[in-house]
């Protein structure tokens, strides 16, 4: 069974303000973040497990946020 974060992967987006804070917390430069983070959820060795109204996906040394029912990447923060 596919993971339901990765089922939904089309509706994953964030805020502008969440681009900001994701690029601060990481030092992304002018990227598109929210591929960043999709191509993060989307590679095959994330960890991704849900806790309350959150997913949490552990790749590469960081964490990535995402709410569970309107799919927004909340944050992105280094482990």
């Amino acid at each position: 069974m596919e993971n339901v974060l990765i089922e939904n992967i089309d509706n994953v987006h964030t805020t502008d303000m969440g681009v900001d804070r994701i690029r601060r917390n990481l030092g992304l430069g002018d990227i598109d973040v929210v591929a960043w983070c999709k191509g993060k959820i989307l590679e095959p060795n994330a960890f991704i497990e849900k806790h309350g109204k959150n997913w949490y996906v552990h790749k590469d040394g960081c964490v990535i946020t995402v709410n569970a029912s309107s799919y927004t990447i909340i944050t992105c923060h280094k482990e």
